[in-house]
């Protein structure tokens, strides 16, 4: 048992390395556009949650047909 969890963090540490070596920091332009992006599908997505809770609250109160 030991054996196989040394393993498993052996493992994960070449893991790690590995994504270390793969990835970068992105440039101001990358930032900026992902920034909008994360922001504009969270501005959607309560949007649409908002209008979703109108409509279950109006008919849950039955004023909806």
């Amino acid at each position: 048992m030991p054996i196989e969890i040394s393993r498993k963090l052996k493992n994960f540490i070449s893991n790690s390395k590995h994504v270390m070596s793969v990835s970068y920091k992105p440039g101001t332009d990358a930032f900026v556009r992902t920034t909008k992006v994360v922001l504009l599908g969270t501005i959607l997505l309560g949007v649409v949650g908002f209008i979703l809770s109108i409509i279950i609250s109006l008919v849950a109160a039955g004023t909806l047909p």
